[in-house]
């Protein structure tokens, strides 16, 4: 039998059924960083600064990542991002 790991929290001796789910939680510091500095390069862009690709990704992405964020914060920057892009397309 090898070692327990220490840093699992799930024990090794238990079924996979009756193991506690993993739980992860995103860092809300380094959410608003990200979310903030993709916001500030499409505020400083004249035309789209990404491929069409990329753009849906962070169209979806961008929503998904603010729920870690405080509700009315999440909501301002995503109004704040949905704006960018609009303007964005229309150019």
């Amino acid at each position: 039998m090898r070692q327990p790991d220490l840093f699992d929290p799930a024990p090794q001796d238990l079924p996979d059924e009756e193991r506690p789910p993993l739980v992860y939680r995103a860092d809300p510091d380094k959410v608003r960083l990200e979310l903030t500095a993709l916001l500030a390069r499409a505020k400083a862009a004249s035309s789209l600064p990404w491929s069409a690709e990329d753009l849906r990704y962070h169209q979806t992405v961008f929503p998904q990542m603010s729920r870690w964020l405080p509700e009315a914060e999440a909501a301002q920057l995503c109004f704040e991002f949905a704006r960018e892009v609009e303007r964005l397309l229309a150019a």
